[in-house]
This record gives structure tokens, C-alpha cells and sequence, in this order.
């Protein structure tokens, strides 16, 4: 079995949909750039967002992208976690 990540860092929106059949979902322009990131990941790879790299950079080794067009994003820096490294070396916290 195969699997790709996308993950980007920024606020979102959520909320019950649905009348007869209730579920939770999340939106927003940091949802879409995460599932686009996904897309353009490579197999068994976690490909991330700039702006998550920079929150993250301490605690995981990372290759850099050369910069890739993000439908709806125009030409945007991103990073695949290193898959020697995936791990990490110690707990995230948010700011």
C-alpha cells in the first residue's frame, strides 16, 4: 500500500453538514492548498507547505521541492519530509 500527505499550516473553517446523515467537515483556502499538495506528492512521501516547513524546520530534515505550480496557488516553495529523518527529534508545539 502506497500513501501520499499534504500538509499546509494556516486557519480554517468547520462545520455540521448534511440534514439526515450529520457529519463535521473543514474548509477553506488552508484545507484546498494541503489536498493540492497531496496531489503533487510522490508515493509514500509527506510533502508540505512553506509555511509549515518554517514552523517544523527544528524538528524534522527535509529535501526542498524545486518550486511547483499549485493550481489555484500560482508557483509556490515546498518540501518532502525526509524519509531518513521521519521520525523527528522531539515534540511540536504550537505557537
Amino acid at each position: 500500500m502506497q500513501i501520499r500527505v499534504g500538509i499546509h499550516t494556516g486557519s480554517t473553517i468547520g462545520g455540521v453538514i448534511g440534514r439526515h446523515k450529520m457529519t463535521y467537515d473543514y474548509w477553506g483556502r488552508t484545507v484546498n492548498l494541503a489536498s493540492r499538495l497531496e496531489s503533487l506528492s510522490e508515493p509514500n512521501r509527506v510533502h508540505i507547505s512553506e509555511a509549515t516547513y518554517w514552523r517544523v524546520r527544528d524538528f524534522f530534515k527535509f529535501e526542498e521541492r524545486q518550486a511547483v505550480e499549485v493550481r489555484g496557488f500560482g508557483l509556490m516553495r515546498s518540501f518532502f519530509v525526509s524519509p531518513s529523518d521521519a521520525s523527528g527529534k522531539g515534540d511540536v508545539r504550537s505557537d
